[in-house]
């Protein structure tokens, strides 16, 4: 197998944010050939999908084809599976994770089809090498994606291996965070560039501050990350990797971003959030302050504020949040007169206790909860036309 020819690679993202990876894939450079809910489908070669590990916010990991073919039994499966030179690809020595997505009457359990792919992988391996490399979930080293639907199979090679959610920044998580994916792309929505303010209040452990200021300065994510799966294959070579990197750390946006505040009334989040931002080395961007929302700083300069409350599903009560979204309403009327607010949430009966009129309502998806986007614009002095 050679992962530097040119061969079809899916590029896969959490459900709703196929548009936004397609944004990003395209200024990147990439045509996009195929996209659906959950992602899209470009050419390319491993070099190309080490860069885009590197520089994609949205996605969640690039899957490099090496087969495709039709099947109607897990024997099938297998007898193909085990044809293919994967002795070429996976060292004995490493360690190997299945991960399959199953829609076949010849299966109705995934793990199944992942037990039938691992065996003839790793049977193939033994039989070249005379020893086979250990295998369990953990997909830290090399991580192959089977695709099984109907009687269309096809086989990837995962060069992500964590989800690119996994920033390696969030050392210290608060409750319920929001993903980095999902906080990328919201901020992405916003249209924030870093050219004027931005207030988080409610920021939790800073994810959303966090990954405006990676996307204010563009900082590529994946510079935070010491571990991808492609490290693990046969054939990696590390000089290459090092000058991605190194082309990598070149890429800023020309000067200072304007202020990122982040507040929170629990100090405990703040700690988590310094420390976050610390660790994704952004922690001079942005001002940390304990407080209650409505008593957060709001620059001169207008900008865009932006909370994620609690919406009741996993924290809170519904009923003692209602008068929380309530003041939320009455701190954009008071305090934000000329600013553009935003409000991310799963509750949309809390959302009306807000008392404010939308100006758009963008759907996103947290884990399985239906959640949206709202658009406040809040206009100085009264927009009513004065009568003739």
């Amino acid at each position: 197998m050679d992962l530097h020819q040119v061969s079809k690679i899916r590029i896969s993202c959490p459900r709703g944010l196929s548009a936004y990876l397609e944004r990003e894939v395209g200024e990147l450079g990439f045509p996009i050939e195929a996209a659906d809910a959950t992602g899209v489908e470009i050419a390319g070669t491993l070099t190309d999908c080490m860069r885009l590990n590197l520089f994609l916010r949205s996605a969640t990991a690039l899957l490099y084809l090496v087969d495709e073919f039709t099947c109607s039994t897990p024997d099938e499966m297998y007898g193909r599976l085990v044809s293919l030179p994967w002795e070429e690809l996976i060292s004995p020595e490493e360690y190997v994770s299945i991960v399959s997505t199953v829609d076949t009457p010849a299966i109705t359990d995934s793990r199944f089809a992942s037990r039938r792919a691992k065996d003839a992988i790793v049977d193939r391996i033994a039989d070249r090498r005379g020893r086979r490399p250990n295998s369990g979930p953990d997909r830290e080293n090399v991580v192959v994606n089977i695709y099984w639907r109907g009687q269309d199979c096809r086989v990837y090679v995962n060069t992500t291996g964590r989800k690119l959610a996994d920033r390696n920044y969030r050392k210290m998580p608060h409750k319920a965070p929001m993903a980095e994916t999902l906080a990328a792309a919201v901020i992405m929505e916003t249209g924030y560039d870093g050219s004027q303010p931005l207030v988080n209040p409610m920021c939790g452990s800073g994810t959303l501050a966090i990954e405006a200021a990676l996307l204010a300065t563009g900082r590529p994510p994946g510079l935070l990350r010491s571990n991808f799966a492609f490290m693990h294959l046969l054939g990696y070579d590390p000089a290459a990797w090092q000058a991605i990197r190194a082309e990598a750390r070149k890429v800023r946006r020309p000067g200072t971003p304007a202020p990122i505040i982040a507040t929170d009334i629990d100090d405990r989040a703040i700690r988590a959030a310094e420390q976050n931002a610390k660790t994704a080395g952004v922690d001079q961007l942005i001002r940390f302050q304990v407080c209650d929302f409505a008593d957060t700083l709001i620059p001169p300069e207008k900008g865009i504020v932006i909370l994620n409350p609690e919406y009741g599903e996993r924290l809170g009560d519904e009923r003692t949040l209602e008068g929380t979204y309530a003041r939320i309403g009455d701190f954009f009327k008071q305090r934000c007169a000329g600013w553009t607010g935003y409000v991310f949430t799963g509750n949309p009966k809390l959302a009306k206790k807000i008392g404010l009129k939308t100006s758009r309502r963008v759907p996103f998806f947290n884990a399985n909860i239906e959640c949206r986007l709202l658009k406040f614009e809040m206009y100085e002095g009264s927009r009513r036309k004065p009568r003739p």
